[in-house]
C-alpha cells in the first residue's frame, strides 16, 4: 500500500492519496485545488488516479474534486446525503471499494455535516483492524468537528450534535484501539476549537484523551460541542455552496496580469478593492489609500476570506517574487477574482504620492496616555471569544474580526478608534478594514494585547462584548 498525507499549513488542511502498489489504482481523499502535487506523485509511481472522494461539503476551502476529475477522468464521491450539480458517485454505508488488495470502506460519520463520510483503509482486504481512518471533519486530533456551520442553512446544531454523538461515540470509537486516525485538518482550523498540531493519532489515543471522545450522555455532548465555538470566516458559507456546484477549473499556469501603475489605478477606479499582502509595517509605511491589508504570511486566505467580497474583482500588492503565491492562495478558498498585480511595489507606488496614505500605529505607552486624555479612543478588541476571556483592556469594545464586516457599524465612527488583537497582525487587517469605511483615525496597537499586558496596564478578565 502507499499511503500519502498532504498537509497545507496555512489552512490547517489534510489530503490523501492512497494506492495498490500492485495495481497502480489509486484514489484521492479531500484535495485541494492545486492538484499538481498528488499528479507528480501519481506519475513518479506509476499510479492511476481512478476516484476522488470529499468526506463532506469543505466550508474553508474549495476542493479540487473538479480539477482531478478533468485531468484523470476520475469519479467524483461523496457520501449519499450529497446532492449537487455535476455528477458524482454517491458512496454508501459500508461500501468497499477495492484498489488490489488495498480497500477503502465508507462509514457515514454525519454531524458536522449531513453527507459526511469516514473512509476506513485496510492495507489487505481481509484485514480484520483496519490501516487508519480518513475521518474528514467528524473527529480530529483532539477534538471533533463543529455542528454549527449550517445554521444559515437551515440545520440546526442541535440535529447536526445529534448525529454527530452517534458518529464519534457510538461508530467512531467502536473501531479498534490501534486503527490511526487520519483527519483532514489540524491545529488553527476553524472548524473545531480544540484542534492538535498532531497530524496523525489512533483510535485508542482519542478514546483517553480527546474530551469529546469520553463516555456521556447524547445532551452533554451537544451541549459540550457547541459551547465556545469562535465566528467562522464570512467565506465559510461561499465555499461550502461553491463545492456543491460546478465552476471554473482553477489553472496555475493562467498568469495573473502585472499591470502597470496607471493601469493598476484605472481598476481601482473602476471599483476593485486593492489586497495589500505586504507586512504590517510595510503596509503602515506607505499604501494606496483604501487598500485592505492581509499579510501574505501567517492564515492569508483564511483571513483574506474574512474581510473581501468573494465577487468583487480584486487588484494585488504582494511582496517581490509572491504574486503567484498569493493568487494561488485566494484560489484555494475560491476567490477567483484577481484582476491583476502591481509589480516592484517599492518601485512603482512612490509615482502616486497624491493616493498613498501612512497608517498610524500606536505604542501601550502610548494608548495609555490617551485613554486618560480628555478625547479618549474607543478601543476595538478583534481578538477571539477565547483569547479575550484570558484577560482585556479595560472597556474595550469587542467584535472578534471574523464578525467585524458585519458589524462595522457598531464602531463609532466619530471617534478616534485603537484596534488591537493578540500580537499586532489581526488588528493591521482590522485598522485597514475600518479606514476604508470611514473611520480614518483609525491606529492599531504595536505587539497588541501582549504588548499591553507586559506592560503592566490595567486589564479585566471579564469578557465584554459589543
Amino acid at each position: 500500500m502507499f499511503f500519502a498525507q498532504y498537509y497545507l499549513d496555512c489552512l490547517s488542511q489534510a489530503s490523501y492519496l492512497i494506492a495498490d502498489e500492485t495495481t497502480g489504482r489509486a484514489v484521492v481523499v479531500d484535495p485541494r485545488r492545486d492538484v499538481a502535487e498528488y499528479l507528480a506523485d501519481a506519475e513518479r509511481h506509476g499510479f492511476t488516479v481512478e476516484g476522488v472522494i470529499n468526506t463532506h461539503f469543505h466550508a474553508d476551502f474549495l476542493a479540487g474534486h473538479l480539477e482531478l476529475a478533468a485531468r484523470t477522468g476520475a469519479w467524483i464521491g461523496y457520501g449519499r446525503r450529497a446532492e449537487t450539480d455535476y455528477p458524482i458517485r454517491k458512496l454508501a454505508d459500508g461500501e468497499r471499494i477495492e484498489l488490489g488488495d488495498v480497500t477503502l470502506e465508507i462509514m457515514e460519520t454525519p454531524g458536522h455535516t449531513p453527507e459526511s463520510v469516514s473512509v476506513l483503509v485496510r492495507e489487505h482486504a481481509d484485514d480484520p483492524v483496519p490501516y487508519g481512518v480518513l475521518t474528514g471533519d467528524a473527529l480530529f486530533v483532539g477534538d471533533v468537528g463543529r455542528p454549527d456551520l449550517l445554521a444559515s442553512a437551515g440545520t440546526t446544531a442541535d440535529r447536526l450534535g445529534r448525529m454527530l454523538y452517534d458518529s464519534v461515540q457510538h461508530r467512531l470509537m467502536a473501531l479498534p484501539d490501534e486503527v490511526r486516525v487520519f483527519p483532514a485538518h489540524g491545529a488553527g482550523s476553524s472548524c473545531g476549537k480544540n484542534l492538535s498540531t498532531e497530524r496523525q493519532s489512533t483510535i485508542g489515543e482519542q478514546r483517553a484523551t480527546n474530551y469529546a471522545c469520553a463516555p456521556m450522555s447524547e445532551d452533554a455532548f451537544v451541549a459540550i460541542v457547541t459551547a465556545g465555538q469562535s465566528a467562522a470566516p464570512g467565506y465559510f458559507g461561499y465555499d461550502a455552496d461553491l463545492n456543491r456546484r460546478a465552476h471554473g477549473l482553477f489553472d496555475p499556469a493562467a498568469a495573473v496580469p502585472a499591470l502597470p501603475l496607471a493601469d493598476f489605478l484605472a481598476r481601482r477606479a473602476a471599483g476593485a478593492v486593492v489586497l495589500d499582502t505586504r507586512s504590517p509595517q510595510e503596509f503602515a509605511a506607505g499604501h494606496l489609500r483604501d487598500a485592505v491589508n492581509v499579510p501574505a504570511d501567517g492564515r492569508f486566505a483564511e483571513q483574506a476570506g474574512t474581510v473581501l467580497d468573494p465577487d468583487r474583482p480584486v487588484l494585488v500588492i504582494a511582496p517581490d517574487g509572491r504574486a503567484e503565491e498569493v493568487v494561488t492562495r485566494l484560489a484555494r478558498i475560491g476567490f477567483d477574482q484577481v484582476a491583476g498585480h502591481l509589480p516592484h511595489p517599492e518601485e512603482q507606488l512612490p509615482a502616486a504620492a497624491d493616493q498613498m496614505r501612512t497608517a498610524p500605529r500606536r505604542t501601550a505607552a502610548d494608548l495609555a496616555a490617551a485613554l486618560h486624555g480628555t478625547h479618549p479612543p474607543v478601543v476595538l478588541d478583534v481578538r477571539g471569544c477565547a483569547e479575550r476571556a484570558e484577560g482585556s483592556v479595560e472597556g474595550s469594545l469587542h467584535i472578534p474580526l471574523a464578525e467585524l464586516p458585519g458589524r462595522i457599524a457598531e464602531v463609532p465612527a466619530d471617534r478616534p478608534v485603537v484596534v488591537h488583537c493578540a500580537g499586532g497582525h489581526r488588528s493591521s487587517i482590522a485598522a485597514s478594514l475600518l479606514r476604508r469605511s470611514g473611520r480614518p483615525d483609525t491606529s492599531d496597537l504595536l505587539g497588541g494585547y501582549a504588548a499591553w499586558a507586559a506592560a503592566g496596564r490595567t486589564a479585566t478578565s471579564a469578557p465584554r462584548r459589543a
